[in-house]
């Protein structure tokens, strides 16, 4: 409305004018600054949204990640204990609170499946069991926190099935140690 009305009156002013050219030309100057005011306005506020945005999703990454990082070194932790009680499995059973804030719906799939297997080896109380089994699934796992990271953001692009072989002969290598 102030835009409409500040044009009108500007456009009276260059009417009014027409006998004194110098003064149309003020007019003309003052009207050229409002407009370029005004778009230099509009394009600031698209400019700082898309800013905005930027940064949320940088800040969303992140915490997907450190949520990922510290899902993987509480299976560290786990393998490496020799007998586990009900609390590693409370704690991977927390986590999953964690990983409904910020993971995909397949990486939440693969991790209950995850912790299906996890809860068929503590049988024996401790992941010594069916180490096998284990590296299988949390290699699945991690294809899925992966595939969520990155997404197809890579800039060597590797088919899924390549991605799945490599991280399945990592997970296969590591149990062979």
């Amino acid at each position: 409305m102030t835009l409409v009305a500040g044009y009108a009156y500007l456009r009276y002013a260059y009417k009014v004018t027409d006998n004194t050219p110098f003064t149309q030309e003020i007019v003309l100057i003052i009207l050229g600054t409002v407009a370029t005011i005004f778009f230099t306005a509009l394009l600031l506020n698209q400019q700082t949204a898309v800013e905005i945005d930027k940064e949320q999703r940088i800040k969303f990454l992140d915490l997907k990640a450190k949520t990922y990082e510290r899902l993987l070194d509480l299976m560290e932790q786990m393998s490496l204990v020799d007998q586990f009680t009900s609390k590693e499995l409370t704690n991977l059973q927390f986590i999953t609170h964690r990983l409904a804030i910020v993971a995909s719906p397949d990486v939440l799939n693969e991790y209950q499946n995850f912790l299906k297997v996890v809860s068929e080896i503590s049988d024996d109380k401790s992941f010594s069991g069916d180490t096998k089994t284990l590296s299988e699934a949390l290699g699945t796992l991690t294809i899925q926190i992966r595939q969520d990271l990155i997404g197809g953001q890579s800039s060597i692009h590797y088919s899924n099935n390549q991605i799945k072989q490599i991280i399945t002969n990592n997970s296969s290598r590591s149990s062979d140690i």
